[in-house]
Parts: C-alpha cells; structure tokens; sequence
C-alpha cells in the first residue's frame, strides 16, 4: 500500500545527476491485513473524501469559541482512522478501502493538488505593507535560522542516540526537522486570532522556511546518497532555486493581472483565473523549471495581494474571499487527516518500533531538542528580530518558539527518505523507518502539544486581551445598540396583517444587551492617566479613522470615483499609518506625496529625445492620477471625520484627531485649487469620467431591482443589463481624455493673427508640457524666440530691475513672454520659471522676424502684445490685480503708439502711463532714462517724472539711434 508523502522536491544541481534521482516516486510499505488480489474500487474514495469533510465540519463546528484548533482534532482523528485500518483486524470496510486508495495515490499529484490553493489563499491574504515591515526577520529566521537548527539537531542526534548514524545522517534528519510547516501553522494561527504582526512574521517565516529545509534536505540527502559537492554547484543550485522561483512567480502574475484587466464585471471568471495561474505556476516551477513551487506560488500570492486585491470589487471581492477561505478548509481539512492516518500508518507497519519502549523515549526526548533547537534559534536571533521591522519583545518571541509547529512537509520528506532505504550503506531500511517514526511523531506531539496549549500562552501573557481604550468603546457601543433597539421597536409598529407583536418576549430574546451594567460612559469622559489626551485613546481613535477612509475607498472603488492603481495607492498609504498610529499623528498624507509631486525622471523626459507629444501625455496622465488621489483623499477624509463625529460625539481626542485630519487635508485641498486654475480641463475630464461610472452603475442596479420585483423578466433583464455592461466597457477601455485646445485657438494673439500670419508662425511653434521649477529663460540670455502661454502658471524673477513690490506677479493663460527682447534685440530682462504645470508653444525669434518682413502692418500689434508684459514687471503695484485678457483689451482700445525724434518733448496725459520701448531719454533733472522703463506723469502734467519703482535698466540701445525713441501710452 502506498503513503501519502507531501511535497518530495527534490531538486538537480548537474544534469548528469537527473538519471540517479528520479523525481517521481511511488512509495508502498507491505501490510498483512488486506489481501494482495482484492481490488479496490475507485469510487471508494469519495466515502474518505466525504467522511473527512465531515469529520472537519463537525470538528469546527463543535470546537467553536473553545481554545483548542479544529486543525488539531483533526490530526487525532486522522490518527484515529489509520490505526482502526492498519493496526486491527476489523477494519474498516468501504471507508477503509477509501483510505488505501488516497495512500495509493501519487504523491506528487495529491500534493499538486493541494499545496497551491493552501499556498496561494494564504500568501495573497498577507497585508503586503506588513511584509515590507517584516522581510528582514522573515528572512533572518527562514534562512541563517534554518541553518542553526539544524547543525545543533544534528549534533545531538549524532551525539546521544544509539543508532550509529553517521553526520551526514544525523543533519539530514536536523534539517528535515528544523522548518516550520507553513500548512500547519496558517491554520493555526487562523483559529487563534493571533496579533497582526506577530502572525506576519510566523506565518512568513513558515512559507519561507519551506524552501530552505528543502535546500538543506536536497543537500544532505545526496550526501547521504555519496554525491559530492563543491560550493560553485551550491551557490548556483540556491540561486536556482530562490531567484528563479521568484521570478517565475511574479512573471505568472503580471501576465494573469493584465489579464485580468480585460474581464469586466464578471466573478466566476475572475475566481476561476486566480484558481488557474496558482496551479499552472506551480506546474510550471516544479516540474519544468526545476525550482521551487513552493515560493512561486508565494511570489504570486503576494504580487496578487499588492497589485490585484482591487481589481476585485463589491461582491466580486466577498464572493473572492469565500472562495478561497471553502479552499482551503477543504485542502486543511485532507490535509491535517490524511497526516493522521500516515503518521498511524508509520507507527504501525514495524512492530519492532510500535514495541520498542526506548524509541518512545527517545521520541520524547527529540522533541525536547526541537523546542530547544527553536529556543536556540530565536535567541540568537534575537537582538536583530528586536529592532527589525516592526520589532519583537520578550513576550513574542516564547510566542514565535511554541509556534514553530512540524507538519506534512517535514512527513513527506521522511517518507521519501524511507523510499530511498537500501540505495546507500548510510540508508537502511531501518533506518528509514526511524525517519519515518520520529518525524511522524514530532507533527504528531507540536500539533498536539504546542498547537493546543498556545491559546493558553496567549492568555497567560495577557496578549489576548482587550486594551482599555477597546474595551470603553466596546461598553459605549453596547449602550448605542440599546438605543438602536428602542429606535427599532417604536419604528415597526404593529402590522396591519398580522396586528401586535409581543414585545416583552421579543425583549427577552434580546439577551446580548442584559449584561449592561452602570450608567452610560463616554469613552472617553475620563481615562487612567487623568488626561483626555491619553496616548492609547489618541492611537485607538487615530486608527478607527483610518479604517473608516480605507472603507470610503473600498466603496469609491466600488462607485467608479477611483481607478484600481489609484485604489492600491490609497490602500497602502492608509495601512502604513496605522502601523505609526501610536508614535505619530495622522500621516497618510505622507505616503502619497510621491504619487502627487511629479518625481525627478520627468524632468528627464521633458530634456530628453522623445516627441513632445508622448512627454505631454505622460505628463497629463501623471497629472490625471493626482487629481484623482488628492480627491479621493480629501473625500473619505471628510466621511470618516462625519462617522467618526457621529458615533462618539465631542470629545478632546476625537476633536484632535478630526484636526489631525482636516491638516492632512490641507496640501491635497491646495493642489486641486491650483490644477483648477492651471489646467481645469484634467479636473473637468476626471469628473466626467466619474459620473459617467456612476451613472451606468445606477442604471444596472435599477434594472436588477425591477428584476427581482418582478417588473422586469429575467431575459428582459438581461438584455438590457448587456446594454449597459457594453457602455461600461467601452468607458473604461476608451475613457474620455484632456483634449488640449488647437494651435490656432490656444492662444488670443494668434487668433487675433491674420490667416497668412498665423499659418507662418504655426509651422515653425513647438508645443511643450513644463513641469513646475524648469527655467523658460534667463535673464541676460540671448532671445532665441517666444513663449506663449497656454495652461498653468509662471513667474518672473531679476537681479537688475529693482522692485519695491513684495512679490513678483505671474504670467498665466494668454501671455507672451519675450517678444519685446525678440523685436528689440536684447537679450532676456529677467528671469522666467514655471510655477505650475505648464502648456506653452515656443516661436522661434526667426519666425516673428520673417513675419513682419512679409507683413510690415503687424509691426505697431506686436509691440503692443509686448507692451502686456512690460506692464506687469514695470508697473506691478497698478497691474497685478488686471488679468491678462484685460491688460490685452485694455492696451488694444486705449492705447497709442508714438515715435519720438530728438530733442522732442514727451507729455504725458494725466491718468495714464508710458512706457519707453526703444531709446532713451533724459528727464529736467538731467537723469538718463533707457528702454524699457515705466513713464508717469509729474505733477504738472507737462512732462514726466521717471517712476523709481519701475527699476530703470542701464544698457545702451541696440540699433537706434540716440535722438530717437518710442513710446505706448496707455
């Protein structure tokens, strides 16, 4: 009969070795019970299958609410089934021959058809920020951890048991021990309700660790077997198996992800997609890559956990997680009762160990070396788990020794150790049993012994409790239901049917809320440091707000208001905050900015090679996702702080936490404010976008309420539910885009451009997207061309123009900067630098040149549009309030060019203003005055006094004569 044996990985370093160590195996062990020529009948399987299920359920049903795992009655029942089999000769009839039929099976296949779902459910339940946090004590206890345990296991086993192995044997045997089973200890920790960090790091070390006993097992194994080994094969054969499992894990998810993004609104196929790249991925490791199927399928849980979870939405999602928690309680359920039964069936096949006291004891006496080995191993460990990640005390670390559980790994390991028996001198039969026997009893006794007590550990530590601060909230919320009650019983009324309810005796079934005792307390009416602002209320409140706006995201995901990237972003941020809720206050504004502020390499983008208009797509897809983020923050910042205020109340730490939140607020609230005034069209497509979801989300659930009124026929449903889904589709595959307004309607001076002008200066502008801080120009630099402002916002800075003004005014939407140096000559007059994201087009100071060659009439229209600019850096004090539009109406309608020869007098009308564009002039006093300059006009409205505030420049006039000059009056 053969023995269920789980994952036999055993892997090749050299190809010449592939032909010595076959992979599949079939193992059998002869029984006298049955008789050789009986044959069993196939479908006798399901009775096991059946009767396990069941056993499961009743073992979870009936150990609900106690402390003791269902995972470890299953064991014992297990245990229970294979000695009524293989160790008496009644039998058990159909059900016995079940049994035998699922031991025949090979084990490689049944392990296939397990370990994926165990693995992939329970690495894709990881809180991946968690992980992040972790990694390193993960690593710490899965690898140099492993390799500690070992080494001192194999000391003793080499050093006080009387069996004559060799060292070679004594560590195969320390390494086939010395790894959490992450089988076992999942299950586990699901039943115990274990801290969040704590059950990170056990239950990653255990999917780690997997891995490295293999690695160590493979070792010693062909060790044992008299290969050699030198250390080039190892480190490649740990670079095989490690990189290439990750790999081959994360290269399975991104392709099933990108998948997953063309299937729309459809669950069974979602599921189905998750259920099939965990078992092909676990193929494609284990059989053809020759690496480790165990850590592919944990890469792609984990990928799936931080770039999937929400891809799966409203009952996508549920339907999601009960799918995958029936799983595995199904694969736990087999699991945990098939060891059972190989474990009674490895006692029982020798008589000579079922007999032999001494192994007994020596049993025990090895599973006090493996508590001690973990003891040894997280000692030392220790000082580096204490200040890694998230930290370990005292107190976690007796809870990370107890829960170093051994299970169906560590069995199928020995069993194909047994397989092996007689192929070396080191390997004998016996030998092989022993394996057999002492590992089946250490799954047996850390199931039984650890798994059972560690609940009373938890206890015993008082890690298991309620805080003070939980346990307030949770009397205040009792209170709270007492008035929901009231509110109900005096909203339902007696039915007009059926007539009154007995409402006493509804009262008395109602026996949740009779244990009440005292008077209604606030939480947080007082506290045990007699300060309202007591650190652990402070936390408590920080992270129920939290957990409100990362619930305000799941259901803005849900409306269509945020995309999935987006959603995973807000996801992460909210999760990194509540680790830091104790020591800080709230922060998940902080883990967003990086998604918010445009990184570094795209001031790479906009210097480098490639088109424009990839960079401005880039750059308004970019922009896109932060208006989406800062809203989305802002939205569920304000609902959570409204639920918040609505279950507590008024209180000093609800209050400091509510202004914690509405600080968070106060960038994100800046941003929209400034994309609202730069570029309004990425705020109006991301609206739009918005309503178009929730729209079409509304219709379909109208439609499926008139099908379950019964207005609508299921087909008649149906149809129309098409319709809409097709809608839906089309808006997320093609959703509307900024559209970026026409050359010739993106800013007033070329529309105001004759035809044949305009079509001369299009042809040779260059449109660019500037992120915020790049230079335009700078001052003193030689004028190469124009630049004309589309979208957003840009300021000028000068060393030489001297301003008494408090700030430099800006440049927005219709300006043109640099034309008067262009028609002038002269290099730039100060210094231009975007202050927002800015859509502008660049003309080449040529192309203005051969326009007014082509058409001498547009000469007195350009100096004008130069003189709008002027007008803000000269004169900011009277400009800074007019926009740009009206400072272009104001010069065009009001203003007069003039052509001043030497020696001419310059009169200046009261209530208006000159400024000097080309030449210089010299006042009463005698003082020089050069272009460009700002002109009032004096007190006796006859001349002109030079304004000092306008910062006169000290050049000499380029290409001019000196007794000329020109002026524009406005």
């Amino acid at each position: 009969m053969a023995v269920l044996t789980e994952s036999v990985l055993t892997y090749r370093i050299m190809e010449e070795e592939e032909e010595q160590l076959p992979l599949s195996f079939s193992f059998s062990v002869s029984d006298p019970s049955p008789s050789p020529e009986k044959h069993l009948n196939p479908s006798d399987a399901v009775i096991f299958f059946g009767l396990s299920l069941a056993l499961g359920i009743a073992s979870r049903h009936l150990l609900r609410g106690t402390r003791l795992p269902y995972t470890v009655a299953l064991l014992i029942l297990g245990i229970v089934l294979g000695s009524l089999e293989y160790g008496t000769h009644h039998r058990l009839g159909k059900i016995g021959d079940g049994i035998r039929l699922w031991s025949e099976i090979d084990p490689e296949l049944l392990l296939a058809v397990f370990l994926p779902a165990l693995l992939f459910e329970s690495s894709f339940s990881m809180e991946v920020h968690q992980i992040k946090r972790c990694i390193a004590q993960m690593i710490l206890l899965a690898g140099p951890g492993v390799v500690i345990s070992t080494i001192f296991l194999g000391t003793v086993l080499k050093l006080t048991f009387p069996y004559n192995w060799s060292w070679k044997t004594s560590l195969l045997l320390g390494g086939l021990l010395s790894a959490t089973d992450p089988v076992a200890v999942v299950a586990l920790l699901k039943d115990l309700g274990a801290s969040k960090k704590l059950s990170t790091i056990i239950e990653g070390e255990s999917l780690m660790n997997d891995g490295t006993a293999i690695v160590v097992y493979t070792l010693f194994y062909r060790m044992v077997l008299g290969e050699t080994f030198n250390w080039v094969a190892i480190i490649k054969f740990l670079v095989q198996v490690s990189l290439g499992a990750v790999g081959i894990g994360l290269a399975f998810g991104i392709a099933s992800v990108l998948w997953l993004g063309f299937i729309f609104n459809d669950t069974v196929i979602e599921i189905s997609l998750t259920l099939a790249v965990s078992y092909i991925a676990y193929y494609t490791a284990q059989e053809s890559a020759d690496v480790s199927g165990v850590l592919t399928v944990m890469s792609l849980g984990m990928f799936y956990s931080a770039f999937a979870r929400t891809a799966f939405k409203g009952e996508s999602q549920q339907s999601l997680h009960h799918f995958w928690e029936m799983i595995a309680y199904i694969a736990n359920t087999l699991i945990f009762i098939l060891s059972g039964v190989v474990i009674a069936q490895g006692i029982l096949s020798d008589d000579k160990v079922f007999h032999h006291g001494l192994s007994w004891v020596y049993l025990l006496l090895l599973y006090a070396y493996v508590q001690v080995s973990r003891c040894i191993v997280v000692g030392a460990l220790f000082p580096f788990l204490r200040y890694l990640g998230y930290g370990l005390d005292w107190k976690e670390a007796i809870i990370l020794v107890w829960s170093g559980l051994r299970g169906a790994v560590a069995l199928s390991l020995s069993l194909s150790v047994k397989r092996s028996s007689g192929r070396s001198i080191e390997l004998t039969p016996e030998t092989g049993t022993m394996f057999v026997f002492f590992t089946g009893g250490i799954v047996f006794l850390t199931l039984i012994v650890n798994g059972s007590t560690t609940q009373f550990i938890l206890q015993f530590l008082d890690m298991d409790k309620l805080s003070s601060a939980k346990r307030r909230i949770l009397d205040f919320t009792k209170y709270e239901m007492v008035n929901k009650a009231l509110e109900a019983f005096g909203e339902l009324g007696d039915d007009e049917e059926l007539g009154p309810a007995d409402w006493p005796t509804v009262k008395r079934y109602i026996s949740c809320l009779n244990d009440i005792e005292g008077e209604r307390v606030h939480p947080h009416g007082a506290s045990e440091s007699n300060s309202n602002l007591d650190p652990m209320n402070l936390k408590d409140i920080r992270v129920r707000l939290l957990n409100g706006v990362q619930a305000a995201y799941w259901e803005m995901l849900d409306e269509g208001r945020i995309t999935q990237t987006t959603a995973n972003i807000l996801m992460l941020s909210v999760e990194e905050s509540i680790d830091l809720a104790s020591s800080e206050p709230l922060c998940d504004w902080k883990g967003l900015k990086a998604n918010v502020h445009f990184p570094n390499y795209y001031k790479f983008l906009q210097s480098s090679m490639l088109p424009q208009k990839l960079v401005t797509y880039f750059t308004v897809e970019r922009l896109e996702s932060a208006c989406y983020i800062c809203a989305a923050f802002l939205r569920a910042h304000r609902i959570a702080r409204q639920q918040l205020h609505d279950f507590i109340g008024d209180s000093d730490v609800a209050s400091a936490v509510i202004n914690e939140s509405v600080v968070e607020g106060e960038e994100a609230r800046k941003f929209l404010e400034e994309v609202h005034l730069t570029y309004p069209q990425v705020l109006r497509v991301v609206k739009t976008r918005q309503a178009t979801y929730v729209v079409l989300n509304h219709l379909i659930e109208y439609v499926q309420n008139l099908e379950k009124a019964g207005i609508l026929e299921e087909k008649e449903m149906l149809h129309l539910h098409d319709a809409v889904q097709t809608d839906l589709k089309k808006l997320l595959r093609n959703p509307p885009l900024v559209k970026l307004p026409k050359i010739s309607n993106i800013h007033p001076m070329l529309g105001a451009l004759p035809s044949s002008v305009r079509e001369l200066l299009s042809s040779g502008t260059k449109e660019m997207m500037k992120l915020r801080g790049l230079t335009l120009y700078k001052e003193g630099a030689k004028s190469k061309g124009i630049w004309l402002i589309s979208n957003g916002v840009v300021k000028w800075e000068s060393k030489t123009i001297r301003s008494k003004h408090p700030f430099y005014p800006t440049f927005t939407h219709g300006s043109t900067l640099g034309l008067y140096e262009v028609l002038t000559g002269r290099p730039y007059i100060c210094n231009v630098v975007t202050d927002s994201i800015v859509f502008c087009l660049f003309v080449e100071a040529d192309k203005i040149i051969s326009c007014l060659k082509s058409d001498p009439s547009m000469e007195d229209f350009l100096w004008q549009e130069s003189a709008i600019s002027l007008s803000k850096i000269l004169l900011p004090q009277i400009f800074e309030k007019l926009t740009v539009q009206d400072l272009r109406a104001l010069i065009a309608e009001r203003s007069e060019m003039t052509i001043y020869i030497r020696e001419e007098t310059i009169e200046i009308p009261y209530h208006s203003v000159a400024f000097l564009l080309e030449g210089y002039i010299k006042t009463q006093g005698r003082e020089l005055v050069t272009a460009p300059a700002a002109l009032l006009p004096s007190h006796g409205n006859r001349s002109f006094r030079s304004l000092s505030i306008s910062g006169l420049l000290t050049q000499d006039p380029l290409g001019l004569k000196p007794e000329q000059c020109k002026s524009d009056y406005i």
